[in-house]
């Protein structure tokens, strides 16, 4: 089995699903970091016994997942939101408040946790009321039909070091109550992913915007990818 200090480039960056093995949750097989398997099937165990029929709204996404993801917002193909959940007009924005909107709520292709296979959006595919699509709002998680899953998620979690990165709006991404991360093995890649490394990765693989997020990627970089929330 790989370590968790064995991450390289294209692992860290969702260009190599290299560190990755496949689980089954609830019938769907889900990409995982094979250090993070046992820890996550064991969360869903746990969560069962307690009523809580555990999904995955979204687990490992690669780079090209999400610079589809960020190209349709930035060209306005896809709802870009302010940080209360209102739909911005892209068109309005210049290109630096642009790509600052994005980056609320949809990570930097390349510098997304989603690439480490050891962050996952949860849900309680039981909680979620008849003819309703989650929506991954806030409020879901905090006043409506996943907040006694949330809750649990709280109290349980850390036991099997999950932590919430997103947990406080510290002026970078938005509050997720959602994200749930494998602290040890997304401590590594974090402190592995570098401002040189996103550099190169944008360079030869540009997303819309790359002039721009390049120019300002120190800011991007301590604002959004580094700024997460203590467990």
């Amino acid at each position: 089995m790989q370590k968790t200090s064995e991450w390289n480039h294209q692992q860290l960056t969702g260009l190599s699903q290299s560190h990755l093995t496949t689980v089954c949750i609830n019938e769907r097989n889900v990409l995982v970091h094979k250090d993070v398997a046992s820890a996550l099937l064991s969360l869903v165990v746990l969560a069962e016994k307690e009523g809580f029929e555990v999904a995955i709204a979204s687990g490992y996404r690669d780079f090209e997942r999400q610079r589809l993801i960020w190209n349709n917002k930035y060209l306005g193909l896809r709802p870009i939101l302010d940080s209360d959940g209102h739909v911005l007009n892209a068109n309005s924005l210049s290109v630096e408040d642009r790509i600052h909107a994005i980056l609320r709520w949809s990570a930097l292709p390349g510098a997304s946790r989603h690439h480490w296979g050891c962050d996952f959006d949860l849900y309680a595919h039981n909680l979620l009321p008849s003819e309703t699509n989650l929506q991954l709002e806030p409020w879901e998680y905090l006043e409506g039909h996943q907040a006694p899953f949330y809750q649990w998620l709280l109290s349980n979690a850390q036991q099997l070091d999950f932590f919430f990165p997103y947990s406080k709006d510290k002026g970078g991404v938005a509050i997720e109550p959602w994200h749930l991360s494998h602290q040890q093995t997304s401590n590594i890649a974090l402190k592995q992913l570098t401002q040189s490394m996103l550099a190169k990765t944008l360079g030869q693989n540009p997303i819309e915007g790359s002039d721009e997020v390049l120019k300002h990627l120190d800011s991007i970089y301590t604002q959004y990818i580094t700024n997460i929330s203590a467990t």
